[in-house]
């Protein structure tokens, strides 16, 4: 079974997931993203803005190791179980890209940094 990479220009949207439930992160892989991800066992993804593959981890050493691939029933997007390797995934220093909630209307950060972005990326994002 294939996945659909033509309904969204090439890309299908990734969901990072830990064992425990919590979603981490959200990203887009194009086939080679997919296929090296299969491949390799560990997640890798496509830069929209940069336009190229990179593997989660490949600056701040935070890997994704996948334990198990599901897809929608549309085939247009993918669910990847992982173990986070690393004290976060976020590239603001959170262990989830999702640490904002929306509280009476404004945006508010409702969890500590687990580790310095500073130090593990000099500076670059």
């Amino acid at each position: 079974m294939k996945l659909d990479f033509e309904k969204a220009g090439g890309l299908v949207t990734a969901v990072i997931q830990d064992a425990g439930g919590r979603v981490l992160m959200v990203g887009y892989m194009n086939e080679e993203a997919f296929r090296r991800t299969v491949e390799s066992g560990y997640a890798t993804f496509y830069s929209r803005s940069r336009q190229k593959l990179w593997l989660k981890g490949e600056s701040s050493g935070h890997k994704l190791r996948v334990l198990e691939i599901s897809t929608d029933c549309d085939r247009d997007a993918v669910l990847l179980k992982v173990e986070a390797l690393g004290p976060g995934v976020c590239h603001e220093g959170y262990k989830s890209c999702f640490f904002r909630k929306l509280e009476n209307g404004e945006w508010r950060v409702t969890e500590e940094r687990a580790y310095d972005p500073a130090a593990v990326y000099g500076g670059k994002k």
